[in-house]
């Protein structure tokens, strides 16, 4: 079994779509909704469709959402996504492919990558993309490193203690996790046409910590340079 975890706050409108897309692809998917108490009701919705819900009581944030939709997925292999239809699931069975046949343990989708882009992105955010970019890349050879579409089997997390602080979680796993080949696949990320930019001064403010904390994780060595 998939098991596909989708963030939301405020994702009422986008859910039947996104889900819809979801089982378009397979039927045999575990949909996990992580939603932190939306007041447009989208947990309650998400429960119509027959989605499995856990409402948190405060907007924790994203990587913190993702970490808590890990501990009850009953899947062996785990896809992360966001709801508001700015990651393309399509492309969700050529990400499975590459770890069912063995090519990879852990696939990222990729803006960065041949056949891969980006759509309707306003210059803050493409700003913002390059610094943090530039920022992290000692880290890694992965060159979508913030990306929030990514598939993995569950070892690469099992029994690894991640930050759940701000909403990189990509990051955190690629310089925490046990796998032995990463993957990047392109993908075309369409920025968030229905639902408002969920990323403020804080989110980056945080997203620069998370990078120095895995600076210091990496000086002490605790982790080292993953491809």
């Amino acid at each position: 079994m998939l098991s596909i975890i989708i963030p939301t706050y405020n994702e009422k409108n986008n859910l039947s779509e996104l889900v819809s897309r979801l089982k378009a692809i397979s039927q045999d998917l575990e949909l996990i909704v992580i939603d932190d108490n939306s007041p447009d009701g989208t947990a309650e919705f998400a429960r119509h469709l027959g989605l499995k819900v856990i409402v948190r009581p405060t907007r924790e944030g994203l990587s913190s959402a993702v970490i808590d939709g890990f501990k009850i997925a009953k899947g062996t292999i785990i896809c992360v996504l966001d709801a508001d239809l700015s990651h393309p699931p399509e492309v969700i069975p050529e990400m499975l492919e590459k770890i069912k046949s063995g090519q990879a343990d852990f696939v990222i989708g990729s803006r960065f990558v041949p056949g891969g882009g980006s759509r309707n992105w306003s210059f803050m955010k493409k700003l913002f993309s390059e610094l943090a970019r530039l920022a992290a890349k000692p880290l890694t050879d992965i060159k979508d490193f913030t990306s929030g579409f990514f598939m993995l089997k569950r070892s690469v997390v099992e029994g690894v203690t991640l930050n759940p602080i701000g909403f990189k979680i990509c990051l955190e796993i690629i310089t925490k996790g046990k796998y032995k080949n990463a993957v990047e696949v392109p993908i075309v990320f369409a920025d968030c046409s229905i639902t408002k930019s969920k990323m403020g001064i804080a989110e980056i403010f945080e997203y620069f910590i998370q990078v120095g904390l895995l600076y210091v994780d990496k000086i002490t060595g605790k982790t080292k340079r993953r491809k």
